[in-house]
């Protein structure tokens, strides 16, 4: 009996040792996929798992993926380290808004395995959010727009600026300003408008999703003006021309197409009047212009003119006095006391206006002989006085119709009291004998 259990466990032991010196036939690893998180437009976290090596050292893992079932290590995959464990994979380059399929893989000396297949999206590219910012800077013909690109949806904003137009909701098919790329605040100059006109505005920003439009703004441009302009002073006055001045000191956005000077013998001439345009006939500053064929002696009106898109505008009003010029020639200031012209100096002619001279009287004896017309100079000095007085007359050559230019009479009584109420002397004080008035004399005295 102790023989045969002897020889039962001897039996028992050689089946051990031939069990350890059995051999295990290897296998392909065991994998699992980590759930897809992370997703964004073009990326996205995975990874798995490797549980057993089947027998032979795992020499490469990661993930594979591709938009269609049952992906393998063929298409795209991650490499993620070796052996068995947890691992982590990045998957990049994904196209927004695609469904992707995902398998985890361990690959050791007799293949590959595949982890359980699992799915997700690739976040889709949103359109960019953009702000319209207010208008500034408005003139005739320019503006000052821009926006803010406050988001990009996702994707590269590949072009940002304004559209504008005449009509509301302006798109990129129409004008349209290009300005920069990417998010953040961006300003449009708008030029080549039309003046006085309301134009409408909306931001832009362009991303792979498409084009996004801000909130409409609205704005007028400037309208053409009439220019503004002055009349400069009368110079070079003779008896038959004159220059005069002017400045146009703004156009008010509208190009200066003429501008000169319009007189005439009436207040506030126009272009329908007489008028002449300056050499330099247009833009804005100082130009003058030359006036001819006028009548001497006269009281014009002038005023600078200038023309642009809005009409034409005037300056204020000028006056002046041609001067008088005799048969001999001589000139005369003339000026104007209420509604009659005077001569502002004396007559110097010694030849009446038909072309007949006047006798001389240059002494006492001379001068009391007379029986018609005579004239004299002051104690005979005529380089002297005439410049100062003129000529003395006799009655007869005063009384003469010819003594004074074409037109012109020596004043009379009633002259003389029309000018005296002018100057604001009452009527029953003018038809006084004697002195009379107050200050009247000094209202006409020159101060110069």
């Amino acid at each position: 009996m102790k023989k045969a259990l002897n020889f039962l466990v001897l039996i028992v032991l050689l089946a051990g040792v031939a069990t350890l010196n059995s051999c295990k036939k290897e296998e392909i690893p065991v994998v699992t996929t980590t759930v897809v998180s992370g997703v964004t437009t073009t990326t996205a976290v995975s990874g798995g798992n490797v549980t057993d090596d089947g027998g032979a050292d795992v020499t490469a893992r990661g993930v594979c993926w591709g938009t269609a079932a049952n992906p393998t290590v063929s298409g795209s995959k991650t490499t993620d380290g070796t052996g068995t464990g947890s691992f982590s994979s990045n998957l990049t380059g994904l196209t927004p808004g695609t469904k992707y399929y995902v398998r985890a893989y361990a690959t050791n000396s007799v293949g590959t395995a595949y982890g359980n297949e699992v799915e997700f999206t690739a976040t889709a590219i949103a359109g960019a959010t953009v702000t319209t910012a207010a208008v500034t800077v408005i003139s005739y013909t320019t503006a000052t727009a821009g926006g803010n690109v406050t988001a990009t949806g996702g994707g590269t904003v590949t072009a940002k600026g304004v559209c504008y137009g005449l009509t509301a909701n302006p798109d990129i098919s129409g004008p349209h300003t290009t300005d920069g790329t990417g998010a953040g605040e961006f300003t449009s100059p708008l030029s080549g408008l039309t003046s006085g006109v309301k134009y409408f505005v909306r931001a832009y920003a362009t991303n792979d999703a498409g084009t996004q439009y801000g909130t409409q703004v609205e704005f007028t441009t400037l309208a053409v003006a009439e220019p503004d302009l002055s009349t400069g002073a009368v110079s070079l006055i003779t008896d038959v021309s004159a220059t005069v001045g002017g400045n146009v000191t703004a156009d008010n956005g509208g190009a200066i197409d003429e501008r000169g000077i319009c007189w005439g013998t009436a207040a506030n001439p126009t272009v329908e009047d007489n008028f002449i345009a300056a050499d330099l006939g247009d833009g804005t500053g100082d130009f003058s212009a030359n006036l001819a064929n006028l009548v001497m002696g006269t009281t014009y009106y002038v005023r600078a003119y200038a023309e642009n898109s809005a009409g034409t505008s005037y300056g204020d009003q000028v006056t002046f006095n041609t001067l008088l010029r005799d048969v001999e020639d001589n000139l005369y200031e003339v000026v104007r006391i209420g509604s009659a012209l005077w001569m502002a100096e004396n007559l110097a002619t010694a030849t009446f206006n038909d072309d007949t001279p006047i006798p001389p009287a240059a002494t006492d004896a001379a001068w009391a002989a007379l029986t018609g017309p005579g004239y004299c100079w002051y104690e005979d000095n005529e380089d002297i006085n005439k410049p100062l007085y003129g000529a003395l007359y006799n009655w007869f050559a005063a009384s003469n119709a010819e003594l004074c230019p074409d037109g012109w009479h020596v004043a009379s009584d009633d002259d003389f009291l029309a000018l005296e109420m002018s100057l604001g002397m009452s009527q029953a004080v003018a038809e006084q004998e004697g002195w009379r008035g107050e200050d009247e004399g000094t209202q006409m005295k020159s101060t110069t």
